[in-house]
């Protein structure tokens, strides 16, 4: 009887041939802004409240490197730098219009890119595959609420 395939291994070979198929997405459209740009973009989008110290959390980085990140997206006129309404002293980071309309794009064109790999298995496997998603996610988010938050020495970007 033939040995079954290492689960973990496949999920790593598949997550790096999907970073591949999104990496190209990307790389078709001559999207000139840096992947480090792109997610600092992406994570400041998804977190309205986000500050420059928060940022930093995020990106596992120290805040210095974090602003000098943002001040190279304020002077592309993707990001803004504006007082919280609430605490005058504080800086929210809010990408521009622009920004905005560069994520969305680029969200299409990977959806586009990776609709186009789905097209090619057949229903039942695409079926299998949503349901394996769905339980992973669901895995993690209760490894997640059971984990307490650890927190590593911050990096340079």
């Amino acid at each position: 009887m033939e040995r079954p395939p290492n689960l973990a291994a496949a999920i790593d070979a598949a997550a790096e041939a999907l970073i591949g198929v999104l990496d190209s997405a990307t790389s078709r459209h001559h999207v000139t802004v840096p992947p480090t740009q792109l997610r600092v973009l992406a994570l400041i989008s998804a977190r309205p409240d986000t500050n420059v110290n928060r940022l930093a959390e995020l990106l596992d980085v120290v805040p210095s490197s974090a602003s000098r990140l943002c001040d190279r997206l304020e002077a592309t006129g993707l990001l803004r730098r504006v007082a919280d309404p609430r605490d005058r002293r504080e800086v929210r980071l809010v990408p521009t219009a622009a920004a905005q309309t560069l994520l969305r794009e680029l969200k299409e064109r990977r959806h586009q890119a990776v609709q186009a790999i789905l097209d090619r298995m057949p229903a039942r496997a695409q079926n299998d595959l949503l349901l394996s998603l769905l339980a992973f996610a669901q895995a993690v988010e209760a490894g997640a609420a059971t984990q307490p938050d650890t927190t590593t020495t911050a990096r340079t970007a």
